[in-house]
Order: structure tokens, then sequence, then C-alpha cells
């Protein structure tokens, strides 16, 4: 693995002293007790929380210094809260907007918001959790088809929750399978499907094999956890369509990933595009 391509993090964030906020929009659906309790409804697929900020540490700092120290060059963040404002007002150059969790539910709200955070904000994306909405909107509902249609107007791509959700919420809004319907509806649009698209992964490859606009992202996922069907993808026809994303400090620190990444069987081609390049393209980060 290289380690000189200046690393581009597709999923990253700050540290918190209050982490638990960031799920407080889910806490509605949650019925079982230990998802519905105080704290992170995704705290069962980790080991140890790394969302911890300790006192008077500034965590914009905390993940600058974190990006540094592996290699990170720019980190893709979500629109929320003064810490990403912060960030992105201090460190343009390292940090860029995406508008996060768009609700089709209010399709003309979330329209108004995309169309006014591109304009304001400069946003390289949009993203969305399927199964976090409430209620529910498949990938392929109509509810969805105006905030495509708007993405392709404002040329940004819309990254999209693919597959068996985290938290304890149904999931068959997320099957992969509602991709292909919605890249046949929308060839111009740009789709990355992240959180692993399991169990249907093998169906993720067969899709991004048929359709140019699709692509894959690995947040959430350890290294050594990487869906084989998605690094043999990579090593083959795939290597300008699966990109670097991480999960700090959500549920995984750099220095986990780091330290498993050089392990994963990417062969030497397919890295930089796997680090950078391809998430530089997708994301018009070189605009």
């Amino acid at each position: 693995m290289p380690t000189d391509v200046g690393v581009v993090d597709c999923m990253i964030g700050f540290p918190s002293p209050n982490p638990s906020r960031r799920f407080e929009f889910l806490q509605g659906q949650l019925r079982d007790e230990a998802g519905a309790s105080p704290g992170s409804p995704i705290a069962y697929m980790f080991k140890g929380d790394p969302n911890q900020l300790d006192e008077g540490d500034d965590p914009v700092a905390v993940t600058v210094r974190e990006m540094d120290r592996f290699g990170v060059d720019i980190g893709l963040v979500g629109l929320a809260g003064s810490v990403v404002d912060r960030a992105l007002a201090e460190h343009p150059e390292r940090f860029k907007a995406n508008l996060e969790a768009v609700d089709p539910n209010r399709i003309t709200d979330a329209v108004r918001r995309i169309r006014q955070a591109h304009t304001e904000r400069g946003i390289k994306a949009v993203t969305t959790f399927p199964a976090g909405c409430d209620p529910q909107v498949p990938v392929s509902d109509r509810r969805y088809y105006p905030i495509y249609q708007t993405c392709i107007d404002l040329d940004l791509p819309i990254v999209v929750n693919a597959g068996i959700a985290g938290p304890r919420v149904p999931s068959a809004c997320q099957d992969v399978m509602h991709f292909d319907q919605v890249c046949y509806d929308f060839p111009e649009l740009r789709i990355v499907m992240r959180h692993g698209a399991e169990p249907w992964e093998e169906l993720a490859v067969k899709l991004m094999l048929k359709w140019p606009g699709l692509h894959y992202m690995t947040s959430a996922f350890a290294p050594k956890y990487y869906p084989k069907a998605i690094i043999d993808y990579a090593n083959t026809r795939g290597a300008d369509k699966v990109l670097y994303a991480g999960y700090f400090p959500m549920g995984l620190t750099l220095e986990r990933i780091f330290s498993e990444l050089p392990h994963v069987p990417l062969r030497d081609h397919v890295w930089p595009r796997f680090l950078r390049h391809n998430a530089v393209r997708v994301f018009k980060l070189d605009d």
C-alpha cells in the first residue's frame, strides 16, 4: 500500500462529548430495549467507542491530527452543526462538505435544501439513509426521484446506504436490487453505495458491471472485513468503481483502519485509485 498518495476519506467526522446525539433522529423507530436506550444504536457492531472527546480537546484539531498521522489529505464531512462549519472555514483545503441525511418524505424541502447547500456551501455530494427515514423510503421509490434529478442538474453524486442497516430497523428498503431500477431511470446519475451492501455484495458487483454510474465505498467496515467480492472486483474490472471511506469517529479509529489496510490484497495499480483518484473524480474534488 502506498503512503504518499494523499488519501481522500469519503466519510469522516469529529469526536463529540455527547456522541449519542448523532442518532437522536432514529429514536422514534427503535423498539428493542438496547437499541432504544441512550447511546449509539450501532455500538454492538464495533469494539470500543472512538467517538469520545477528552475535556479540553478541540474536535477539529483532534481529527486533523489523526488525518495527518495517517496521510489523509481530504475528508468528506456532513453539514451538521457549528463544529463542521468551523472545520470548513478553518481548513477549506482539508474538508469538503456533503449535505447529510436528505429525507425524501419532504420532497420540496429536500430539493430546496440541496439547491441552497450547493449555492451557499459548495457541497460535493448529497447523502441519504433510506432505512433511517421516517417512514422508510425504498431506494427506488418515486419520492426519491426529484432528489435524483436535482443531483443530476447540479452535477452532484448521491451517496446511499445499501444493504442491512446497522441500527435495529428493517432493511428491505436498502435491498441492492433497488439500484437497478434507479440506474435505468437516471443513467446520468452518479451513485455511491455505502455501508457494505451486505448480504447483497455480489449483486452490487453485478450491478456496477452493468451500470457506469454506480460505485461503492468501504465506509463502516474495518479493512479486514471488506467483502471478498468487492476486493476481487476492484482488482479486475472495478478498479475505478471502489472508493476508500473510513468511519472515524462513529465506529472505527483511523489507527485501526490504517493498521489493517496494508493487508488488503489490492493490486499495485489499484491502490492510488482506491485511496484517492476515484473519489477525486466522482466527487469532483479538483473543481
